[in-house]
């Protein structure tokens, strides 16, 4: 997983669809970025022209509610960005812009695998700079009453532990635990789907939620099955995608974790204060320089709390955060 230099994109590559939420069409195009230009999303105006534009950085979440929205103080830019920074982060991609002419990205399938189809598409290439990590030194946990996340100190690379309760004969106790790189990416989460329940549809369509979702993007149970004819990619399914969303959310970031990332019964919300709590905590963390990792007790061009870092400028797609 670790690598002691940055990447990008060999060339543009994009996808077309609807958003989940919002039901409208939409064109993301992911572009090469240079050394240290992190994840940027440009939010692309009449005539394609760009409009607005903000860094993928955890102070950019404007929203956490069936979704991660990235925003600023004009209000929101981009929605559903979970699953195409999943795609960037589980593949080791540092620096991308992420161009898009509609309010969300679209949800595809509704997994990453078409991301990382376009990527694969695009090629990867290494840059001349080295690539830093964000390396956790104690453990930081949030607490949301029977849910909870913790980050906890890995310095061989970044994990991802996680377990889901719902009260459902298909889902009900189910838990996956992965060391993440692009191989086990690719393999075991990539291609896992958001779900929902037939039972929440017309409060989620009184809302504003759900209102592009389909069995084609998104795996429907009734009140004892499952209603997509396809089935299930894999027997826990449910569980791979909540920690595809992890990954995606814990992205923002602005750096790849040296760090094992545990969760109960939780989602973009709790994905989202976890990474807060950390970056606030400014002895809770270090910046390291690749390939080596540096251990805690000798740091080597470490920087402690460093604050460019902490600044920068799932849940299923619409299940519950917690269940």
């Amino acid at each position: 997983m670790k690598s002691g230099r940055q990447t990008t994109l060999r060339q543009p590559t994009a996808v077309s669809g609807i958003g989940v939420h919002s039901g409208l069409p939409a064109t993301l195009t992911i572009l090469p970025a240079k050394a240290d230009a992190g994840i940027v999303f440009v939010r692309c105006g009449v005539g394609g022209q760009p409009d607005r534009e903000v860094r993928a950085n955890f102070r950019a979440v404007t929203a956490t509610e069936f979704q991660t929205v990235l925003g600023d103080a004009h209000g929101p830019l981009c929605s559903t960005a979970e699953h195409v920074l999943a795609a960037l982060s589980g593949l080791g991609i540092d620096n991308a812009v992420i161009e898009i002419d509609g309010p969300e990205v679209p949800i595809m399938d509704g997994s990453a695998a078409p991301f990382v189809e376009a990527i694969d598409r695009a090629g990867i290439v290494t840059l001349n700079a080295p690539r830093r990590y964000i390396q956790i030194l104690k453990p930081i946990r949030v607490v949301k009453g029977e849910a909870y996340g913790e980050l906890r100190p890995n310095e061989y690379g970044f994990r991802v532990e996680l377990d889901i309760n719902f009260d459902h004969p298909l889902i009900g106790r189910q838990g996956v635990a992965y060391d993440v790189d692009a191989a086990t990416f690719r393999r075991e989460l990539s291609r896992a789907r958001t779900f929902g329940f037939m039972r929440d549809v017309a409060k989620l369509w009184s809302a504003g939620y759900a209102l592009g979702a389909s069995f084609e993007n998104t795996l429907v149970v009734n009140e004892s099955r499952l209603l997509n004819t396809e089935g299930l990619r894999y027997a826990d399914e449910f569980a791979r995608h909540k920690a595809l969303d992890a990954i995606g959310d814990l992205a923002l970031s602005g750096a790849p974790l040296l760090g094992t990332y545990r969760s109960v019964c939780g989602g973009h919300k709790l994905n989202h204060a976890v990474l807060s709590a950390l970056m606030a905590d400014t002895s809770a963390w270090v910046l390291v320089d690749g390939p080596s990792p540096v251990r805690q007790e000798t740091p080597r061009r470490a920087i402690r709390g460093h604050a460019d870092l902490a600044t920068g400028l799932a849940a299923p797609a619409y299940g519950p955060d917690v269940s």
